[in-house]
């Protein structure tokens, strides 16, 4: 296949409709808006949400909850590929990870992600771990421990 063989679904595309082109087109004078009102009007309708004039229902019910962004979790997070930096059989953690300035800003805890390879054998030491990140580590043959 190639680009300029490609083409929208069956039934996906319609023509365009040409509308207040004459009654022999089927739309032409009012154009499909019927005669006078709010809604054949140039800008008319009404908003979503409009009852006619109701109390809608999302004024008659009480709004609920909140998230409360004080007690976020935030993590400051590294890949794996970034960990190559350390040598063999070393110990990784925040602090190390800090003083090696690959963080710059101390957290609320560490999340290794897996982007990348690893080829050292390190003792990673941090509050989360991805999937792919925990896999790594343990095929270069370290180990990965949730703090």
């Amino acid at each position: 296949m190639k680009l300029n063989e490609l083409k929208p679904a069956e039934g996906a595309v319609t023509a365009g409709f040409r509308k207040g082109r004459g009654t022999g087109s089927g739309n032409g004078k009012t154009a499909g808006k019927g005669h006078k009102g709010q809604n054949a009007r140039s800008g008319g309708g009404v908003r979503p949400g409009f009852e006619g004039g109701q109390f809608p229902i999302y004024r008659q019910l009480p709004k609920r909850g909140f998230t409360n962004k004080l007690f976020k979790t935030v993590y400051a997070t590294v890949n794996v590929s970034e960990l190559n930096g350390f040598e063999d059989g070393a110990v990784v953690d925040l602090e190390t990870l800090i003083q090696a300035r690959i963080i710059r800003k101390e957290y609320d805890g560490l999340k290794v992600l897996g982007n990348g390879e690893l080829t050292k054998k390190l003792t990673v030491k941090a509050a989360k771990f991805s999937g792919a990140a925990k896999e790594k580590i343990e095929a270069a043959g370290g180990s990965a421990e949730e703090v």
